[in-house]
């Protein structure tokens, strides 16, 4: 039998201390060559792009994959997990929220080890759906104070610092521009869909934090040039997936002052493994683009609790 998951399901059982947790693990493993992950692909049509992300947790007992579809009037998000003793599917989990919270987790991890240990204020670039958990994620994980957000729609960022404000239980309000955003700030958030730069190097002051998680293409941009030059210490999820993806890296590797290969990855930090910051003034960035190994981590967890409370559906699939 395989357990079938909704998205309800999922909300009733994930919590962001958990995608936390399910985050730093899989990070390390991967640092630690105790799991395996595959960059993504896709496949473009006139009608929409399939994405498909694999990996393998052995000492999870799963390897799966998450394969989503989207296009401009919908999208849909299945993360399947196969038991590796067994070669049996286990479970067809429902993650269009699922994802967007492991987002946001990944960003409070790569917080958690490389922001200033005082950090209390947060500046957000971006009040979409994916900005939700960047803020909930940094606010677990560091004692934030205030949060200021900018968006082009100043309706809907009205709107977006009023529901945050509660959820997250700290003073969450709009900012005027976004380098009024992130001027003060100690912890940036840039989680924009944005082709061009959102963030500028100028900006950015000594102590700060930066995650770049909204963009997942070589042909988009969050940071500019002068950004990344900025920043004393560069990290990403992971390389395979950077060299693919990290639109904001690829002029400064163009011009020979990063290399893929030696980029370091914030699972290695995790584990000790590679420096994260070393001096309160250091300005610190985590490229995030989204991995396949966080979604079988998260899964996992989401299966067991699932389980454990008789929540989801028994499909008779797999024998």
């Amino acid at each position: 039998m395989v357990r079938y998951l909704t998205e309800s399901d999922v909300q009733k059982v994930l919590t962001m201390p958990i995608a936390l947790e399910a985050m730093e693990q899989a990070h390390k493993a991967l640092a630690e060559q105790r799991a395996i992950d595959v960059p993504r692909a896709r496949i473009h049509l006139p009608t929409g792009t399939q994405h498909v992300l694999q990996a393998a947790a052995p000492e999870l007992g799963y390897v799966g994959f998450k394969y989503y579809y989207t296009r401009p009037t919908g999208k849909s998000f299945f993360v399947h997990l196969m038991n590796t003793e067994t070669a049996k599917l286990e479970a067809i989990i429902e993650a269009v929220w699922m994802s967007m919270l492991r987002t946001g987790a990944a960003s409070g991890v790569a917080t958690r080890h490389l922001a200033n240990p005082d950090a209390s204020v947060l500046g957000q670039i971006g009040a979409g759906y994916q900005g939700t958990s960047q803020i909930e994620a940094v606010c677990q994980v560091r004692k934030i104070k205030s949060v200021r957000v900018y968006a082009r729609n100043r309706d809907r960022l009205a709107a977006f610092c009023n529901r945050m404000s509660e959820k997250a239980g700290v003073e969450v309000r709009p900012a005027d521009s976004a380098e009024a955003a992130v001027r003060g700030a100690h912890v940036v958030n840039v989680i924009t869909k944005s082709a061009e730069p959102v963030l500028k190097g100028e900006w950015l002051e000594p102590g700060q934090h930066v995650n770049a998680a909204g963009s997942n293409a070589l042909s988009r941009r969050e940071l500019d040039e002068a950004a990344v030059r900025k920043c004393d210490v560069v990290t990403v999820d992971g390389r395979g997936t950077a060299r693919n993806e990290c639109g904001d890296l690829l002029p400064a590797v163009e011009k020979g002052l990063l290399r893929w290969e030696h980029l370091t990855e914030i699972g290695e930090v995790i584990a000790g493994k590679a420096r994260g910051r070393t001096s309160p003034r250091q300005i610190t960035l985590y490229e995030s683009h989204g991995m396949g190994l966080q979604d079988i981590y998260v899964g996992a967890k989401v299966l067991a609790l699932a389980r454990s409370r008789g929540i989801g559906a028994d499909l008779p699939v797999g024998g």
